[in-house]
């Protein structure tokens, strides 16, 4: 790889990190024994969401139930997993309405499911915070899609952890952690990354503490925790979900978006979501192209007569992590050759045109002052003072209160208070940035006629660091694997579905597509899934060591042992001189 090329890819991963990268006893011995997940003789791991309501109507099981039982998954595992931030004190009332609804033949799609939502929106009668005590307390009213989740008959029953600000506040940073909720852990190895920024959204659906979960995305947030939690993510085309109500980065390329354990369930969620929102512009651009049911596009046959591209370059190193991913990929490939597609291997997404993190930087200081303006009124009860109104505002929070919001720094707050936000010279390098990588994306579709794209979502999760001077990936980026920054940065759709493990550490495979192409790829990834059936529920094993990566040695432990060396050397030589 040239200097150039490893710089490139370097600034391409921490950015990617930034953004998506948000009981112990109890616990010890879940390797050999794992919480039960079965509820009336009904494993809730392996039953989709259609399923679940045909057995709701034949009375096998009952939403007060279900409810009971993922409370007590809560009780019982997040006390170590810290997915949860937030339970509903209304869960119990509003399962007992919807069995009543029930009996009185209501049929909504997810009438009765209890549903966690990421702690970025809004949601009446719980707090809505980013996971920053600057925002303690703070409780609006419903966003859009949870209005729109509630009117399918969802249960919210609680918000999930993240990387705080959805990682955009400092570098480094520890994926998952947030001021008010701790560090997430992933559930298949406990002191493992569950990447982020959706977190807690990625754990809640892999350890079964909710139905499905609610994450959101500006580069990687929902589908690098659904990958390296060994769950399905699909981050929509701008504009599908509304984004009123949602705390942000960027509105050019912010999105909420479904996790689930299966790709059926998260087609269901995905389209009680969908609506035109007469508060977020960007959604009357769905009309014609939005559907309430995306499991009509469930086809176990999608993949045959498919053309499938395959995108490597930037998205790893294949000298530093090729021998951990390129077998899994190879087997992936291998996989959608045997449903009937046809692969054309390599294709290449150029993301080298703009600027994509000066964008944000100057859109995310515009864009979270409109949101507290708009939500976040009265007096924080933490610092008894008025909530923040501003960037600058939340940095002065940060700065005062360091035992509540320490050890991470503010960095990316303070590079994004230095711009102007949305000015002129802010819109030029959005201009600079957006259009390039679709057209990108546009012509290899077209020019090798492909039905989609495929990459690698993750890598094996890497050991939590909570040190503040490296934090994820030891501050070694280069070893991150992902390609989330192609749909990002055009706002097309993509979807990543369990492909693999590593040791025990889930790996995804992204499918990528162009603007509202989120039924085609449901179907591929649909095939693919039930073509290969690759998921297995977690283990909750503590440890597994600390390699980067199953065979990749930390880089970290290998600078020290050569430290360790040299000295030893050195005092080797010294005593030789003397």
């Amino acid at each position: 790889m040239s200097s150039r090329l490893r710089r490139s890819f370097v600034l391409t991963t921490l950015l990617a990190l930034l953004l998506a990268v948000s009981g112990a006893a109890a616990l010890t011995g879940h390797a050999a024994n794992p919480p039960n997940t079965k509820v009336a003789g009904i494993d809730i791991d392996a039953t989709t969401i259609p399923q679940l309501q045909k057995l709701m109507d034949s009375h096998r099981i009952n939403s007060v139930e279900l409810t009971n039982f993922y409370l007590r998954r809560i009780r019982q595992l997040n006390p170590e997993l810290n997915a949860v931030i937030t339970v509903s004190p209304t869960a119990h009332a509003e399962a007992l309405a919807a069995d009543k609804a029930r009996r009185s033949g209501d049929h909504r799609p997810l009438l009765g499911l209890p549903i966690i939502v990421k702690d970025n929106v809004n949601t009446a009668g719980m707090p809505t915070t980013a996971g920053s005590w600057a925002l303690a307390g703070s409780t609006p009213g419903d966003a859009f899609i949870a209005q729109k989740l509630k009117a399918a008959g969802a249960i919210i029953l609680g918000k999930a952890n993240l990387s705080e600000w959805a990682n955009f506040r400092s570098a480094p940073s520890s994926s998952g952690w947030s001021g008010i909720g701790g560090q997430t852990n992933m559930p298949y190895v406990l002191d493992r990354n569950p990447c982020g920024s959706s977190s807690g959204s990625g754990v809640v659906a892999a350890a079964d503490l909710a139905v499905a979960a609610v994450g959101t995305e500006t580069d990687g947030s929902i589908v690098c925790p659904s990958g390296a939690n060994g769950v399905v993510g699909i981050k929509p085309t701008l504009g599908l979900w509304s984004r009123a109500g949602v705390i942000p980065i960027s509105a050019n390329q912010d999105t909420a978006g479904p996790i689930a354990r299966n790709v059926t369930d998260a087609a269901v969620l995905l389209g009680a979501a969908t609506g035109v929102d007469s508060h977020d512009a960007a959604t009357a651009a769905q009309a014609g192209h939005a559907f309430t049911d995306y499991t009509q596009f469930l086809d176990a046959n999608a993949l045959k007569g498919a053309r499938i591209g395959v995108w490597r370059a930037g998205t790893y190193d294949p000298a530093l992590v090729g021998s951990v991913v390129e077998p899994i990929l190879a087997r992936t490939i291998a996989a959608l050759k045997a449903q009937g597609a046809t692969v054309v291997d390599p294709t290449n997404i150029d993301l080298s045109a703009g600027d994509e993190l000066g964008a944000l930087l100057c859109e995310f200081k515009s864009d979270i002052a409109t949101y507290l303006h708009t939500y976040v009124h009265g007096a924080n009860p933490v610092s008894h003072q008025a909530y923040p109104q501003t960037l600058a505002d939340l940095i002065a929070f940060d700065a005062a209160h360091p035992n509540l919001e320490g050890p991470w720094n503010d960095l990316i707050f303070q590079l994004a208070d230095a711009t102007n936000g949305r000015d002129a010279a802010c819109a030029a390098v959005r201009q600079a940035t957006t259009p390039p990588v679709q057209a990108a994306i546009d012509q290899l579709l077209a020019a090798n006629h492909l039905d989609a794209i495929i990459a690698l979502t993750n890598g094996p999760a890497w050991p939590t660091n909570d040190n503040p001077n490296e934090g994820d990936l030891n501050g070694h980026f280069e070893y991150f694997v992902g390609s989330s920054g192609a749909a990002a940065v055009s706002g097309y759709a993509d979807i990543t579905v369990p492909t693999g493990y590593d040791a025990g550490l889930p790996l995804g495979i992204t499918f990528i597509g162009g603007r509202w192409e989120e039924p085609r790829l449901i179907g591929l990834a649909y095939d693919y899934e039930q073509a290969t059936h690759v998921r297995v529920p977690p283990l909750f094993i503590p440890t597994i060591g600390d390699a980067l990566f199953p065979g990749v040695p930390n880089p970290a432990a290998l600078m020290r042992a050569q430290r360790q060396q040299a000295a030893h050397g050195q005092r080797d030589l010294v005593a030789r001189l003397r």
